[in-house]
């Protein structure tokens, strides 16, 4: 009888303990309770395409970024590139102010040039916060100005708890972002495929074929470490402590994490790494469209061109659990009318909507991916004669 006893209690014990780690993978399993960023302030984990939220942590939480803030750097350069007031090769002049910057740098000289790509590279890779202020300096004439660009992005981009003062991320007083609003930054830079061509780089070099040659080595080392990942930025002050906002691509989702206040760079990348890989075990994406397919045309009147293209701003995907079915998925694509000249590339004209069950999963922007100006009497007389011709047959 004792010896039962002895076997009913172990028997008894063993099935709790494994009723208890059931409850406990059970609890990981759900992203609300698992804390994946036990050791940040703030931490978000969304998919890129869609924006949904997988994991949160006082993702709203205003915090200083450090030099995540280059982040917005980047979306600003990117932009300009794309609606051609700058180019690649342009060259960048480095004024005394940019030369003089502290903190992480690649010691531009004081009249030095560099490229738009050059300067890009320092600040992907070497968060160079001299090429910082000199690219600030010559897209928008002076840092303050491009601050001032920089506030007006976050604005339409709808971020709440943002505001800059630097496009470095150097301690300065009501100079503050957050973990949501960042990963919405990194939604937007991510817009341009070329960018994770320099954020992706894990080491390259400035100068190369000078004597002052200068090597870079990515902050990011989950660059190099981590399967997928090619960005985006690091940050480190003594108030932010050690930040990253991370992405990654695994077969068709990409995903973006970002942690703010982790105690140790050690820390923060394992942090990181247990979101990247709880989204990859847990989701998978089902593309729809393509960056850049057209979905439609538009009428424009009073402009050189009668019709534009409606182009998909960026790319399309709808966001399920693994193992889930894709299935009567609606597809509302609403254009603008009566829509008057002048154009410009990257303007709204109308968007897509996917819905699911009734319930939307995602709204995208369609965009013209051209210019289209007014047009001049003489296409006025063309269009006019045109008809009378046609009124005449």
């Amino acid at each position: 009888m004792k010896r039962f006893l002895i076997v009913f209690a172990a028997l008894f014990l063993w099935i709790s303990s494994m009723s208890s780690l059931a409850f406990a993978e059970e609890k990981q399993k759900d992203g609300t309770k698992s804390e994946l960023a036990d050791e940040a302030k703030s931490a978000v984990l969304i998919e890129r395409d869609t924006g949904a939220v997988l994991y949160d942590k006082n993702s709203h939480e205003r915090l200083p970024p450090a030099s995540m803030t280059k982040i917005m750097t980047m979306i600003l350069i990117m932009e300009a590139i794309q609606e051609g007031r700058l180019h690649w090769n342009d060259k960048v002049r480095t004024s005394e102010k940019a030369a003089s910057m502290g903190g992480s740098q690649v010691f531009l000289e004081p009249g030095e040039e560099m490229t738009v790509k050059e300067m890009l590279k320092a600040i992907a890779v070497g968060s160079a916060n001299d090429a910082s202020i000199a690219m600030a300096e010559h897209i928008a004439g002076s840092e303050e100005e491009f601050v001032k660009m920089m506030n007006k992005k976050a604005k339409e981009l709808g971020l709440k708890d943002t505001k800059f003062q630097n496009p470095t991320g150097l301690p300065a007083k009501g100079h503050y972002s957050s973990a949501y609003d960042m990963a919405l930054m990194a939604k937007e830079l991510l817009k341009y495929p070329q960018i994770t061509k320099y954020t992706g780089l894990y080491e390259s070099y400035l100068r190369e074929n000078t004597d002052k040659k200068f090597w870079l080595v990515n902050t990011n080392k989950l660059v190099k470490h981590y399967p997928g990942v090619d960005g985006l930025k690091t940050g480190f002050t003594n108030d932010a402590k050690y930040c990253l906002t991370a992405t990654a691509k695994k077969n068709n989702m990409r995903v973006i994490a970002v942690v703010f206040g982790a105690p140790t760079p050690k820390s923060r990348n394992t942090q990181i790494s247990k979101m990247l890989d709880y989204a990859f075990a847990r989701y998978e994406t089902s593309p729809i469209y393509g960056q850049g397919e057209t979905l439609g045309q538009v009428k424009i009147s009073k402009g050189k061109k009668s019709k534009i293209d409606a182009k998909t701003a960026e790319s399309v995907s709808v966001l399920i659990k693994k193992g889930e079915a894709l299935n009567k998925l609606q597809r509302d694509i609403h254009l603008k009318k009566d829509i008057k000249a002048p154009v410009h590339k990257g303007d709204k004209i109308g968007e897509l909507v996917l819905k699911k069950d009734g319930k939307i999963l995602s709204k995208t922007p369609l965009i013209s991916e051209e210019n289209v100006a007014k047009a001049g009497w003489w296409q006025y007389y063309k269009k006019a004669f045109n008809l009378f011709t046609k009124a005449e047959e």
